[in-house]
């Protein structure tokens, strides 16, 4: 019933906005071939994705289907562009009421034609700042989604053991099982996971959007990966199902979250909730410790005293944590002093912009750190940018990301 509603205002909101833009669209474009397209359209996107958000939403998101990702995220890339139009349009009505107010100054047809060509000029600016982020969304919800990425991190630490200079970790997160719609673009991803010939796999969090059945169709995958030092992974707040109107009692909730954590396991997964492992080569050793879930909006399971339980003050020690948040608000306040931190969850937003210098994602006004590589009080945190998708099937500006870590001792300054 809560969903129902919810979608119910969301609904109303959008369609308000709709009928506001194409007011705006009615007075921008003389051509009425071009009004009717535009409508069309824009009325045609929106119907259809909110068809197949109303089949599939409610009964979780698992096994769509190539066109059903394609319509719901062509539907969002239309409401997000025509949200850049109408801010365009907004301060156009405003000049408009700004001219109306002023109209009775001296030379009133010359001050009508200087707003005109500015109105005018405006409109035009909004149309082609609008056209550019919708091709980039077209290219998002066709190729971007499975452009796998491997970012390259080289962490150095004075005081890593030995034995460990060098070693490799390959981390991804995400995976969101259940919007996947190509079995051969997710096997390219895992496969570019395996082509990293990691010492160790690591897997921060989750695994599905709800279901457990989601990572079925993938679940070979998971288990064809393969590390020296083995493969382990942490709960993310997806793998708890808190969305309660998928289950019809408590008893078959727990069975999925049950079942969740037997997937990863048969897959050869060792899942750390609220504990280590020694990770041993040659006499040396470094300990990798998982807490579950732990985040600001979102379940707090997460517990890291008792994950260190054992662990000597001046263990070398990597964190799987998969919200970003804990390591703010826990992680770094804690006594036990965690080299590495490594979570996931934020997606980056699944858009924004990493090029020439440029960092910016719209999901960076809700988590301070979401994505790449952090440093306070010498701790370091990286933010995985996801492998899968949520709700958005696509990737603009930020790739589906694979990380590989290399561990290198550095040498003590003189």
């Amino acid at each position: 019933m809560k969903f129902w509603f919810f979608f119910a205002i969301g609904l109303l909101v959008v369609l308000a906005f709709k009928g506001y833009i194409s007011r705006g669209i009615y007075q921008a474009i003389v051509s009425k071939t071009a009004q009717f397209c535009y409508l069309l359209f824009s009325v045609g996107t929106f119907i259809l994705g909110v068809l197949t958000l109303v089949r599939t939403f409610p009964n979780g998101i698992i096994g769509l289907t190539t066109a059903q990702n394609f319509t719901i995220a062509l539907m969002l890339s239309v409401v997000i562009c025509e949200l850049i139009l109408g801010l365009f349009f907004i301060v156009d009505d405003l000049l408009l009421l700004f001219n109306w107010l002023s109209e009775k100054q001296s030379n009133p047809i010359e001050n009508k034609v200087d707003t005109n060509n500015r109105r005018r000029f405006l409109k035009t600016t909004g149309f082609v700042l609008s056209a550019l982020p919708f091709a980039s969304f077209l290219y998002g919800i066709t190729k971007g989604k499975y452009n796998f990425k491997v970012f390259e991190q080289t962490l150095k630490f004075v005081d890593l053991p030995k034995a460990f200079d060098g070693f490799k970790i390959v981390q991804f997160s995400d995976l969101h099982a259940g919007g996947f719609d190509s079995y051969e673009d997710v096997k390219r991803g895992f496969d570019l996971i395996q082509a990293q010939q990691a010492d160790l796999i690591l897997f921060t969090g989750d695994l599905v959007n709800d279901l457990a059945e989601e990572i079925i169709p993938y679940k070979d995958l998971l288990t064809n990966l393969h590390a020296p030092f083995g493969k382990y992974a942490v709960l993310g707040n997806h793998d708890y199902s808190e969305d309660d109107g998928l289950f019809p009692d408590e008893g078959s909730k727990k069975k999925n979250f049950i079942a969740i954590q037997k997937h990863q396991k048969d897959a050869g997964f060792q899942l750390l909730n609220n504990d280590n492992v020694k990770i041993e080569k040659d006499k040396d050793f470094i300990r990798l410790l998982g807490v579950e879930n732990w985040g600001n909006s979102f379940i707090k399971e997460g517990d890291l005293d008792k994950a260190i339980i054992n662990c000597a003050e001046n263990d070398f020690s990597i964190l799987m944590s998969h919200d970003p948040t804990h390591w703010e608000k826990v992680v770094l306040k804690h006594p036990k002093h965690i080299h590495l931190t490594l979570s996931g969850h934020t997606h980056g937003a699944q858009m924004g912009i990493e090029t020439l210098g440029i960092k910016w994602s719209p999901i960076q006004y809700f988590y301070k750190y979401w994505g790449g590589l952090y440093q306070e009080f010498n701790q370091y945190l990286y933010v995985n940018r996801g492998f899968g998708f949520m709700g958005f099937a696509g990737r603009i500006g930020i790739a589906p990301e694979i990380t590989i870590f290399t561990l290198n001792k550095k040498s003590r300054s003189l």
